[in-house]
């Protein structure tokens, strides 16, 4: 998990000019292909048990590597290879019904040992998984008590479990093959991998020898990746591209909103935007300091500034979509005056100088430059610093910042608090003692309560200045279906996709 904010990276939520009037697109109705873009090029490989950026799963996830469960658009989790599950009163033993009669498609039966041997692959000694800490390292016990049933026993309870076997992490590969998943990867989805066009695209075919192949009605689909937002707009508009689920040029969108060859989509993404806040360091470890931060920034002009006005504002480190979220927004809000006081009870002379770190992603640089101008406006003199994704994970994420603007796309990730080496350094008994009783609850009522004071411990904290929520917007050719408008996790269904 902690890997993943490299793969934040819905790049450029940034825009440039309509450069082509592109020639119109034709009507598809009975085509059984599709080309869709894709802003990155999965790296190194396609292996998400062993690497962390989110394209991967974009590509593999519910197409070529399956799970237990799966998660949908909207949130909720549903069987996938496995038929049911059950969870015992304690919360700590789940047992899985496998889906019987399902193959890898290399030929390979599926069964109870791969699940077994995926999760203890995870949670191996030098394992790379971005969920072996939060998920994998808690499985005390795997049982097989026959071929179509595993029986998952966890150290500490865990209510968010089935959602984190709908996760790309806990996709199930089979023995024989795993190895070479991230050049070749044999799974048990709707697709198989074709062609690796390094540096230009990634062709899937259907898997004829899938458990419900009737059912998929696109048999070749080709992503293409095209990080510039110019030339989103450009292969859309000449038809080269049929969709993309995360366009980046929001500038254009109302081009082709009213542009009746298309259809434009708005949702949202597990990305909680925010100023992260190096709380280890001083004098950032003072609460009114961060409050002052956070008073000093105006969510809405960043908002309109760096997101087009389309977000939705957040006032603590979970999503509007996300069960259990609270409207904190009020908590913190918008104050300079307040902002200046908070700084001279807290003893913090003006000006004062900090450096605010900024990675490559548009809501990033753009947003930073917003927030660096309020910050001057109540005596933080905010310097600049714009750096790779490489310099970022080596620096910032490493602890080594005073501010940084990033946005944490993956879902439910509010466990990061309780870890005080995680990069903002936030070491509270009180969120560890709620954090802990959210884990140990398994009543659905409570749990929600205790999300509601999850969220209102951080906000209390002020441990980041939260913004918003990383919004989605899916623009396509108006007779393909099926696109996924909004991200629980970085996927495309590909198998949900037909023409119209």
């Amino acid at each position: 998990m902690k890997y993943s904010i490299r793969s934040l990276v819905l790049s450029a939520l940034a825009a440039g000019p309509l450069l082509l009037a592109g020639t119109p697109a034709a009507a598809q109705a009975h085509k059984d292909s599709v080309v869709l873009g894709m802003v990155l090029e999965p790296a190194p490989g396609l292996d998400p048990t062993v690497a962390a950026a989110a394209a991967i799963g974009e590509v593999v996830h519910y197409n070529i590597l399956e799970g237990l469960t799966k998660i949908n658009m909207d949130g909720s989790v549903v069987p996938l290879l496995a038929e049911s599950w059950t969870i015992d009163p304690d919360g700590k033993v789940y047992t899985f019904k496998l889906k019987k009669g399902v193959k890898f498609t290399d030929g390979e039966a599926f069964d109870a040992g791969d699940v077994k041997f995926s999760f203890e692959r995870a949670k191996a000694e030098g394992s790379t998984n971005k969920a072996k800490k939060a998920v994998f390292d808690n499985i005390s016990r795997i049982d097989t008590p026959d071929p179509s049933t595993v029986i998952i026993v966890l150290s500490q309870p865990d209510g968010n479990f089935p959602f984190r076997m709908g996760e790309n992490t806990a996709v199930i590969l089979d023995p024989k093959s795993a190895a070479g998943t991230a050049t070749k990867p044999i799974g048990t989805g709707p697709y198989k991998l074709d062609n690796w066009a390094k540096g230009s695209a990634i062709t899937l075919v259907k898997n004829d020898g899938y458990r419900n192949a009737a059912a998929v009605k696109i048999k070749k689909v080709t992503i293409r990746f095209i990080n510039d937002p110019a030339a989103q707009v450009a292969a859309l508009l000449a038809g080269d591209i049929d969709g993309m689920p995360r366009f980046g040029a929001i500038q254009s969108l109302k081009q082709f909103q009213s542009d009746p060859r298309f259809t434009v989509v708005a949702g949202g993404t597990e990305g909680k935007t925010i100023v992260s806040i190096n709380n280890k360091k001083k004098p950032f470890d003072d609460v009114r300091v961060r409050r002052a931060l956070a008073a000093a920034i105006d969510r809405k002009a960043v908002i309109d500034g760096s997101a087009e006005g389309l977000a939705k504002p957040i006032g603590s480190h979970m999503v509007p979509s996300d069960a259990g979220y609270v409207d904190l927004t009020s908590m913190n809000p918008y104050d300079p005056e307040k902002a200046k006081a908070l700084l001279k009870e807290a003893g913090v002379a003006t000006p004062f100088n900090v450096t605010l770190t900024l990675p490559p992603p548009d809501y990033a640089r753009k947003g930073g430059e917003i927030i660096a101008a309020q910050l001057a406006k109540v005596g933080i003199v905010a310097k600049i610093e714009n750096v790779e994704w490489a310099q970022w994970l080596s620096g910032a994420f490493k602890g080594n910042y005073d501010l940084t603007v990033i946005s944490h796309v993956e879902p439910l990730d509010f466990d990061r608090y309780a870890d005080p080496k995680y990069y903002w350094g936030y070491d509270s008994k009180a969120y560890d003692e709620l954090f802990a009783k959210y884990n140990t609850t398994t009543d659905q009522k409570t749990r929600l309560k205790l999300l509601g004071d999850i969220q209102r411990q951080l906000a209390t904290d002020c441990v980041n200045v939260y913004l918003y929520q990383l919004p989605q917007f899916a623009v396509a050719n108006k007779h393909l279906k099926g696109l996924w408008s909004s991200s629980p996790v970085f996927a495309n269904d590909l198998a949900a996709l037909s023409w119209q």
